[in-house]
């Protein structure tokens, strides 16, 4: 019963930062929400085991995504309907964003779980490694392909020179 209690308390203190990342994969709320419950069902099941919750819960995320992705699966299909744009009068901002998260979109799942990793959750490389189970070579080779190919991405130039 104690590790039930402590779970739920975990789940409660951080579903929120972990929808975040899980939708920083997905790109899809729908998509990150049936992620992040595949992924606590996971987590479950090891509970006992676990020594650093939070961290075996983002492998455990990015591993189910990364075999979501091997596996070509996908649930909803793209509707028509565009988001509404920040509030603030930042519609070229909201632009920028959006030509980004396509460009990032378009990265190998893997290059992908990295910057979500080191720059949307601003975790270490050492932490990124662990997470990913690779070492932190791995991490900063496959940081610097992403940015490489981040750097040279048409719908991202298009933008800039705008």
């Amino acid at each position: 019963m104690a590790d039930r209690a402590i779970y739920q308390e975990f789940v409660q203190a951080r579903s929120d930062r972990l929808l975040r990342t899980a939708y920083l994969l997905t790109r899809d709320w729908a998509l990150a929400e049936d992620l992040l419950q595949e992924s606590l069902a996971k987590a479950w099941f090891a509970w006992p085991g676990v020594e650093d919750p939070e961290a075996y819960v983002r492998r455990v995320l990015v591993t189910t995504y990364t075999s979501w992705w091997r596996r070509r699966w996908r649930r909803e299909l793209p509707s028509g309907d565009l988001p509404d744009t920040p509030v603030d009068g930042g519609a070229e901002r909201a632009g920028d964003r959006e030509s980004l998260w396509r460009a990032v979109g378009r990265l190998p799942a893997r290059q992908r779980a990295v910057i979500v990793l080191r720059f949307y959750e601003d975790m270490p490389v050492a932490e990124v490694a662990r997470t990913l189970g690779c070492g932190t070579g791995t991490v900063k080779s496959q940081t610097a392909k992403a940015l490489a190919k981040l750097r040279v991405d048409e719908s991202i130039l298009e933008e800039v020179s705008r």
